[in-house]
């Protein structure tokens, strides 16, 4: 982090001094007591289950240099304590201060599907030109985006900051902190639609990312999506990425899909054809691939440099994960879930050579009174997919595994706890099968994973 002393951290938050001296300059700010580090700002975070306040004391012995307060703490001898009305909002405004002082272009990346992958494309594209920080993880909250701005030290030239969101008003919180030049959006699916109430709601709340947008902004978004491509002009700059959609500004063509070597496509700019190969497994990369060129020209990335980021682009952890164990390709794609990134996830299984095609599936999180409709739709599709196998696991999967079965998928087990279906899988795997195992991130379905990893040691 860069230099930022506590009398700019009060003057951000207007806070009050308890005890201790304003000329104090933390090294670090972190919110988990676990992680204190010597010279650092501890900012304890209220919880539903916890209370960061608990570890004040503990911070400074530890090493803390200063902390933030909310409650009725008692000053301390010889440390800084800072009082404020609420910590987490402090966190926000100590970052949206910091990033005005230390300002540089910023793309911004939300969207139901693909927020992540894209994230990390354009990481992997501006890398081959500028010194760029990223969101690490799915640091892509109110607690998350603070420390990834925080993250961005002298040396770093650009920011691709991931934005999420489950309920509205939180993407323009963030966009509030971030101030980005270039948001992006994948595209509007039904990932938290239990707060958000539909799609056009969804469309709405991630629309948020351009509340601050001036003249010289751009937004960069998916148009072969039924939202995304209704959007006109603006004050702002639009641009549109698509396959299908030939009122696009830029369009893949001739694209062949490799299964889990990845794909391959062409694309014309200015005037002049070029090919550009994504090097993950998924049809549906090549719309973050599209996204990456984009924002890769709005920053004067050469053609070339942008194709070998593309091919480049390391995947984060539990992304679509291709890894074989005994001769058993395992498609680890448990990091996250939505109704479209399964079907997705289950079209990269079928594009596999395998003797046997197994989904081992689980809940989709935060559906509210949709998740019943939505996992029998993924029952249909399941089915229609031709896969073999279909083992599930939880609450809701268990309508994957009806549907499945009632339209005549005949090999289909149901397990109402992530562990027994990990089990199941481990004993049923043998060499030549395909596995996909893809689930909300809450299911824990790494399990499966190291199961079937455990098997073949």
């Amino acid at each position: 982090m860069q230099e930022l002393s506590v009398k700019e951290i009060m003057d951000a938050v207007g806070g009050k001094l308890i005890s201790g001296s304003a000329d104090v300059t933390p090294s670090k700010i972190i919110t988990d007591s676990r992680h204190m580090e010597k010279g650092a700002l501890f900012i304890p975070i209220v919880g539903p289950t916890f209370n960061g306040h608990d570890f004040i004391a503990a911070s400074f012995e530890c090493g803390a240099a200063a902390a933030l307060t909310q409650e009725d703490t008692e000053p301390m001898l010889g440390r800084t304590i800072v009082r404020v009305e609420d910590t987490k909002k402090a966190l926000g405004d100590i970052a949206r201060f910091y990033k005005k002082k230390y300002r540089v272009p910023t793309v911004a990346v939300t969207g139901s599907v693909g927020k992540t992958t894209t994230k990390d494309i354009l990481y992997s594209v501006l890398a081959k030109k500028y010194n760029t920080v990223k969101t690490q993880g799915n640091f892509n909250n109110d607690i998350g985006l603070p420390h990834t701005v925080f993250g961005q030290e002298k040396e770093h030239d650009m920011a691709v900051l991931e934005m999420g969101q489950s309920g509205f008003g939180e993407i323009r919180y963030l966009a509030s902190i971030a101030l980005p030049d270039i948001a992006v959006i994948t595209n509007i699916g039904t990932s938290h639609i239990e707060k958000l109430g539909s799609r056009e709601g969804i469309f709405k709340a991630k629309m948020e990312i351009t509340d601050f947008f001036q003249k010289d902004n751009v937004l960069i978004v998916n148009g072969d999506d039924d939202f995304l491509k209704t959007i006109g002009e603006k004050s702002y700059r639009v641009i549109k990425y698509g396959i299908n959609n030939n009122d696009c500004d830029i369009l893949a063509y001739d694209i062949k899909n490799y299964g889990i070597d990845g794909s391959l496509f062409k694309v014309c700019i200015n005037g002049e054809e070029h090919e550009v190969r994504v090097s993950v497994a998924g049809a549906h990369n090549v719309y973050n691939a599209l996204a990456a060129i984009c924002v890769g020209r709005q920053y004067d990335v050469a053609m070339d440099d942008i194709i070998s980021g593309i091919a480049d682009f390391e995947m984060t952890a539990m992304r679509m994960e291709t890894d074989v164990y005994g001769g058993v390709t395992v498609i680890n794609d448990c990091y996250n879930a939505s109704p479209d990134s399964v079907r997705a996830s289950i079209d990269v299984l079928m594009s596999l050579e395998a003797k046997r095609k197994i989904a081992v599936l689980g809940d989709i999180l935060e559906m509210g009174d949709f998740a019943r409709d939505a996992h029998t739709e993924l029952g249909v599709y399941t089915e229609a997919s031709g896969a073999d196998i279909l083992v599930t696991a939880g609450e809701n999967a268990r309508f994957i595994s009806d549907e499945a079965k009632r339209r005549g998928m005949s090999e289909t087990v149901h397990f109402d706890k992530t562990r027994g279906a990990a089990e199941y899988v481990k004993s049923l795997v043998k060499e030549g099968d395909a596995v996909l195992i893809k689930a909300s991130r809450g299911m824990k379905f790494e399990l499966v994973t190291k199961a079937i990893e455990e098997k073949f040691k």
